[in-house]
């Protein structure tokens, strides 16, 4: 059984996961940090799965013919990046939540979800000499408006959801 170094003081041997930031990396109860990773891993297993469901039901009632722009493909992964700023400004900074909400509904949902390796595949197949014109519009498109997404989603849920007050504060 091989051990990693556990972070000490304010020196960390890789980048903190926020959805594991608050597991209690003391060696002395390793039980505890076992089963706090296992609700994690099962929290993001489960949202993943009812992502995936949804993303694949989405595929079955707007398939997108060959050879024409992936506009399902592209609206789940724009709806999907918007959720995911909406959710992390809620989560983040309005209200304080079960630690297993953000696994649960951003990696797990929201990540199973999305989907940017179909939108490779996507990409793959739009790139022949007759759609490669699409293909680009298709790629830049897709970064652009996931991006774009996101801000309105964290942007729109901000001022709903705080007053002026606090926002100025």
């Amino acid at each position: 059984m091989s051990s990693k170094p556990r972070p000490q003081g304010g020196w960390q041997s890789e980048p903190t996961d926020p959805d594991t930031a608050d597991v209690a990396w003391d060696d002395s109860s390793p039980g505890v940090v076992r089963r706090e990773q296992a609700q994690i891993l099962v929290a993001i297993s489960l949202g993943g799965a009812v992502g995936a469901c949804a993303r694949y039901g989405a595929g079955l009632l707007w398939p997108t013919p060959t050879g024409h722009f992936p506009w399902t493909t592209f609206w789940i992964n724009v709806v999907g990046c918007g959720l995911m700023g909406v959710l992390m400004v809620l989560v983040s900074e309005r209200f304080t939540t079960h630690h297993l909400v953000r696994p649960f509904l951003g990696t797990g949902v929201l990540g199973g979800f999305t989907t940017f390796s179909s939108a490779t595949v996507d990409l793959q197949r739009l790139l022949t000499p007759q759609t490669s014109g699409t293909a680009l519009l298709y790629a830049a498109g897709t970064v652009l408006a996931a991006v774009a997404a996101v801000w309105v989603g964290v942007t729109l849920t901000r001022f709903a959801v705080f007053d002026r007050t606090e926002a100025a504060s």
